[in-house]
C-alpha cells in the first residue's frame, strides 16, 4: 500500500474518497503507474511523496531508464545538476541489457517462423493449439524449450515496458501452449495488461472475456483462489469498461447481474460498488439495474457520496440530501482515475433522476423549487423539465405563467398507490386466518 501526504486541508476532503490504495492491491505494478500519474495532476497529495512511491514501485520492474529519471527528479540539487543514478541502478541497467540480448537471440528463430505466411494461415484457419503445434514440430522442428523462450521473452519485454512486443510474444505462446501449461495463466494476464497499457480497448475487451472463460473453466483452482482471480479481473476490467464504447453497460451485465462476480465484489472489494453505481446512473438502461443495485447497496457497509446519492433518492426520497450528495459526487468523480471522464454524463443523468422521481411523487411542483433541487437557474430548469418530460414519457405540462409543473390527472401519486395496495390487507389476513382455522378444525 502507498500512503501519501496531503498538500493542504482541502485536499483531505478529496483524499478521504481516494481509492488508489484499495485498487492497487489487485493490480499489477505496471497498471498502478497510470493511477499515480493521474494523482499528480490532481494536487491532492504532496508531489514528492507520490514520486517517492513511484520510485519504490519501479524498483520491482526492469524499466531502469524510467527509474533513473524518477530518481533524478527526487534529487535535482546535486553540485552539477541532478545527482547521478546509484551504482546499483547502473549495474541493473547493464544486467537488463544483457538479458535482453540473450532472450532476443533465443527468440529470433521462433519470431522468424511465426512471420512465415504458412504458419500465419494455419493459425488463422485452425484455433486448435495441438494442430498448430504438430505442424510446427513436423515442418520446423519446433521444440518445447523454444515455446518457453517465447514466454520468457514476452514477459521480459513487458517488464521493461515494451508492451507491443510483449503482447505479440505472449499471444504466440498462448496460441500454441495447452491451457494447462506452466505459464499459460501468466500469459493470459500479461496479454490483457499489455492491451490495456497500449489503450487497445477492443482487443482488451476480447482478452477480458477470454480470461473470464478461463477462470470459469479452471478446475485446478480452489474456490478461494477463484474468488481472488475474479477480484483481480474486476479491477483490471475497470480500465476497459470505462474506455470501451460499450463498456459501461457491459460492466453492469458482468458485475451486477452475474452473481459470481457480484459475490466476489461483496466479499473481497466492496469499493467497486462506486463504479457499478456510476455505470448504472449514466446508463440508458438504468431501469434494468437500479432495483438490483439498491438491494446490494442496502446490504453493504461501504459508502461514498455516489452510492449515498442513489440511496438518498431511491430509498429515503430525501431530495435535500440528494442535492447535497450530488455536489460531493462532483468532487469524487473529478478525482477518480476511472470515472473522471463520466462527470458530465453523471451530472446530467443525476439531475434527470432527481427531477423524474420528484415529479412522479408530486402532482404540482414549483419550477423555482425544482431549480433549487437541481442547482440550476429557473429558466434553465424549465427547459430541463420540458426535455425530461419528453424523455421519461411523463403525463405532465408546464404552466409557465404561474411557474408550475402540473402532472396529469391520470397519474396516481405514489403515496396513493401505497394506500390503495395496503388498505385491504387486514381483510385478506382475516380471511386467511379463517381458512386456516377451518382446515385445522376438519383435521386437514
Amino acid at each position: 500500500q502507498h500512503y501519501f501526504k496531503q498538500t493542504n486541508l482541502s485536499s483531505r476532503v478529496m483524499a478521504q474518497y481516494d481509492l488508489t490504495n484499495e485498487l492497487s492491491e489487485y493490480m499489477d505494478l505496471h497498471l498502478v503507474f497510470p493511477l499515480l500519474e493521474f494523482l499528480s495532476t490532481r494536487r491532492i497529495y504532496d508531489e514528492a511523496s507520490l514520486t517517492e512511491s513511484k520510485y519504490q514501485l519501479l524498483q520491482n520492474t526492469n524499466m531502469v531508464d524510467f527509474t533513473i529519471d524518477v530518481f533524478r527528479s527526487l534529487h535535482p540539487d546535486g553540485p552539477d545538476g541532478p545527482e547521478d543514478a546509484p551504482a546499483a541502478l547502473v549495474e541493473k541497467r547493464e544486467d537488463v541489457v544483457r538479458q535482453l540480448n540473450y532472450l532476443q537471440k533465443r527468440s529470433t528463430q521462433v519470431i522468424e517462423i511465426f512471420s512465415k505466411q504458412d504458419v500465419s494461415d494455419i493459425g488463422d484457419k485452425n484455433r486448435d493449439s495441438q494442430d498448430l503445434w504438430n505442424y510446427l514440430s513436423e515442418k520446423y522442428g519446433f521444440q518445447r524449450e523454444q515455446l518457453d523462450d517465447v514466454f520468457h521473452y514476452g514477459k521480459f519485454m513487458y517488464d521493461v515496458g515494451n508492451y507491443a512486443i510483449a503482447s505479440s510474444q505472449l499471444d504466440i505462446y498462448r496460441n500454441i501452449a495447452p491451457a494447462d501449461s506452466k505459464y499459460y495463466s501468466s500469459a493470459q494476464w500479461g496479454k490483457l495488461a499489455s492491451e490495456i497499457l497500449q489503450g487497445n480497448w477492443d482487443q482488451a475487451m476480447d482478452e477480458l472475456e477470454r480470461l473470464k472463460d478461463n477462470i470459469m473453466a479452471a478446475v485446478h483452482l480452489t474456490q478461494s483462489e477463484v474468488l481472488v482471480q475474479r477480484a483481480w479481473l474486476v479491477h483490471w476490467g475497470l480500465f476497459v469498461y470505462f474506455n470501451h464504447p460499450q463498456g459501461r453497460d457491459k460492466l453492469i451485465d458482468d458485475f451486477l447481474h452475474q452473481k459470481t462476480y457480484l459475490n466476489a465484489i461483496q466479499t473481497m472489494c466492496p469499493h467497486v460498488l462506486r463504479y457499478i453505481t456510476t455505470a448504472v446512473v449514466i446508463s440508458k438502461r438504468r431501469r434494468d439495474g437500479i432495483k438490483e443495485l439498491i438491494k446490494v447497496l442496502q446490504q453493504e457497509s461501504y459508502k461514498d457520496p455516489i452510492t449515498e446519492f442513489v440511496e438518498s433518492l431511491y430509498v429515503n426520497f430525501d431530495f435535500d440530501e440528494a442535492q447535497s450528495k450530488l455536489k460531493e459526487c462532483t468532487t469524487v468523480i473529478e478525482n477518480d482515475f476511472f470515472i473522471v471522464g463520466c462527470l458530465d454524463d453523471f451530472t446530467e443523468n443525476a439531475r434527470l433522476i432527481i427531477s423524474e422521481i420528484f415529479c412522479r411523487i408530486h402532482q404540482r411542483i414549483e419550477i423555482d423549487m425544482l431549480a433549487d433541487k437541481l442547482n440550476m437557474a429557473p429558466a434553465e430548469a424549465e427547459k430541463w423539465v420540458v426535455n425530461m418530460i419528453r424523455q421519461a414519457h411523463l403525463d405532465a405540462k408546464i404552466d409557465s405563467k404561474n411557474g408550475y409543473v402540473v402532472m396529469g390527472g391520470t397519474s396516481v401519486p405514489i403515496y396513493q398507490k401505497l394506500i390503495d395496495k395496503t388498505k385491504d390487507l387486514h381483510l385478506k389476513a382475516n380471511s386467511c386466518c379463517q381458512k386456516v382455522d377451518k382446515k385445522l378444525a376438519l383435521g386437514i
